[in-house]
C-alpha cells in the first residue's frame, strides 16, 4: 500500500557507537581545525603527560584535552584564569558521549595571525563547493600507474616509495618533483600537479594510464605546511581529472589541501597503503573467486550428468517404458469396465423401483380422472335445460322452430309452440305488449 503524502518519515535507528562515529565525522569535515580563545579552568596533568581542563567565556565552556605529544612543546605553564588561544580539532568522546576539543597548541592570548588567515581562505573555499563530499571520487582499486608530488629531499618521498615498493612493486610511479616549504613552493606545486594531471588521460613512458595522484610532505608547523594552504593549489586539486589523495604532515596536521583532496590520508605513508591493495590480497581474492568459478563449474557438470544418466536409463530400456503404459491402459480398462457395471446396477435398480410403484401411480391416476368426469358431469346436468321446464318455464318458438326470445320479435296473430316438460302447446298470439 502506498504511503500517504502526508505521512511522517520513519526516521533511523541509530546504534549509540555508530551516532558517536558519526556525528565525529560530521564534526571533522565541517569544522575542524578550528580554533577557539577563552579562559583555562580545571587544568590538571596526568601522570601519562597528557593535560585536561575546559575553555571557558562568560556564557559557556567546553571540556578539552591536550596530548602529551602537544603538551611538551608548550613554551609556558597554563593556569586556571589564564587567557590562551588553543588550535585543535573537535571530537565526540565516545565512552562518555561528550563533546570535547583536542587541543594540538596553544598560545597565550593574542596570538594567531596565520592562522585567522587560513580560515578567511578555508571559508571562501568553502561556499564556493571545493569541500562539497558529493564531488570527490572513489580511489581506484587497482591504479594502473601513481603520480607523486612532493620534495626530491623530503623524507615522505622515502616513506611513500617504500611502502609502495613493499605493497606493489609492479605499479609504475611517475614522480612530478616540487619544493614543499618556503615562497616558491606553492607555485611549484601548482606546476607539479599540472604536469601530472595533463598526462592523466594520455600514458607514461611505460604505456600505463595514470590512475590517481599523491600530494605528501612531512610534519611541521602551521608555517611549515602553509604552502598547503594556496588557493592556486587548492582550485588545482579540485580540477584534476583523477583522484588526489592528500598526505601532508601528520595526523594532527590540517590543511587546506586536506579538504579539497579526494581523500586525506594522516601521513604519507597511509597515503601510499591507500592506493597500494598488496599483492597477496589481489591474489588472494582471485584465488577466492578461482575456486568458486570451479566449484560451480563441478556442480553444473554434476547435475548434468545425473540428468544425462536419467536420459539414458529411459532411452536404453523401451521395454520398461512400453510395460509401464500397458499396465497403465490396462488399469483404465478395469475403471471403465467397474465404471460401466456400476452404471448398469444403477439402471436395474431404478427400473425395480419405478416398476413397484407403477400400480399405485395408474390407481391414483384412474382416481383423479373419475373423479374429474363426476364433476364434470355434475356441471354438465346443471346446464340441462329439461331440468328448467320442469320449474314452470317454457320455450317457445315460431313455426319454424326458432327460439323467441324478444317481445320484439312476436307479432300479433302469429302461431307459436311452448314446449314444456312434459310436451308442447300450440298457441296463437293475440296481442304483444313491448316494454
Amino acid at each position: 500500500m502506498l504511503d500517504s503524502p502526508n505521512a511522517t518519515p520513519t526516521p533511523r535507528v541509530w546504534r549509540v557507537d555508530a551516532l558517536c562515529r558519526a556525528l565525529a565525522d560530521t564534526l571533522n569535515a565541517r569544522f575542524n581545525p578550528v580554533r577557539v580563545s577563552g579562559e583555562i579552568s580545571g587544568f590538571s596533568r596526568a601522570a601519562s603527560g597528557h593535560c585536561y581542563f575546559s575553555l571557558k567565556d562568560q556564557d559557556a565552556q567546553i571540556r578539552c584535552a591536550m596530548f602529551k605529544r602537544a603538551a611538551v612543546g608548550l613554551d609556558f605553564a597554563p593556569r586556571d584564569g589564564e587567557l590562551v588561544e588553543v588550535s585543535g580539532r573537535l571530537d565526540i568522546y565516545g565512552p562518555r558521549g561528550d563533546l570535547q576539543l583536542i587541543v594540538e597548541g596553544m598560545r597565550r592570548q593574542g596570538q594567531g595571525s596565520l592562522f585567522e588567515e587560513f580560515l578567511r581562505l578555508k571559508a571562501r573555499l568553502e561556499a564556493q563547493g571545493l569541500f562539497d563530499p558529493a564531488r570527490k571520487r572513489e580511489l581506484p582499486l587497482m591504479p594502473r600507474s601513481i603520480g607523486l608530488v612532493t620534495s626530491l629531499g623530503a623524507a615522505a618521498l622515502h616513506d611513500v616509495a617504500t611502502a609502495l615498493r613493499r605493497r606493489v612493486p609492479h605499479i609504475p610511479v611517475v614522480l612530478a618533483p616540487a619544493s614543499v616549504q618556503g615562497a616558491g613552493a606553492p607555485a611549484e606545486l601548482v606546476a607539479a600537479l599540472a604536469q601530472l594531471t595533463s598526462r592523466a588521460n594520455d600514458i607514461d613512458g611505460a604505456g600505463t594510464p595514470l590512475d590517481v595522484i599523491l600530494l605528501v610532505r612531512g610534519g611541521g608547523s602551521l608555517e611549515d605546511l602553509w604552502a598547503f594552504n594556496d588557493e592556486q593549489l587548492a582550485l588545482a586539486i579540485s580540477r584534476s581529472p583523477v583522484p588526489v589523495v592528500s598526505g601532508v604532515g601528520h595526523e594532527t596536521d590540517f590543511t587546506i589541501a586536506d579538504f579539497v583532496a579526494d581523500v586525506r590520508a594522516p601521513t604519507p605513508t597511509a597515503a601510499a597503503e591507500l592506493v597500494a591493495t598488496p599483492a597477496a590480497v589481489c591474489l588472494g581474492a582471485a584465488q577466492v573467486l578461482q575456486d568458486r568459478l570451479s566449484s560451480a563449474a563441478w556442480r553444473l557438470l554434476d547435475t548434468e550428468a545425473q540428468r544425462l544418466d536419467r536420459v539414458g536409463a529411459r532411452a536404453g530400456r523401451p521395454s520398461s517404458l512400453m510395460a509401464g503404459h500397458t499396465l497403465r491402459l490396462q488399469a483404465l480398462s478395469h475403471q471403465l469396465q467397474g465404471a460401466a457395471k456400476m452404471q448398469l446396477q444403477a439402471l436395474g435398480v431404478a427400473r425395480q423401483t419405478r416398476a413397484s410403484q407403477w400400480p399405485g401411480l395408474v390407481q391414483r391416476s384412474l382416481a383423479v380422472q373419475a373423479d374429474r368426469l363426476q364433476r364434470a358431469e355434475l356441471r354438465l346436468g346443471l346446464l340441462d335445460p329439461s331440468l328448467v321446464l320442469q320449474r314452470g318455464y317454457a320455450w317457445l318458438s315460431d313455426a319454424n322452430g326458432t327460439a323467441l326470445t324478444s317481445a320484439h320479435d312476436v307479432q300479433a296473430g302469429q302461431a307459436l309452440q311452448a314446449t314444456l316438460s312434459d310436451g308442447t302447446v300450440d298457441l296463437s298470439v293475440q296481442a304483444v305488449h313491448r316494454n
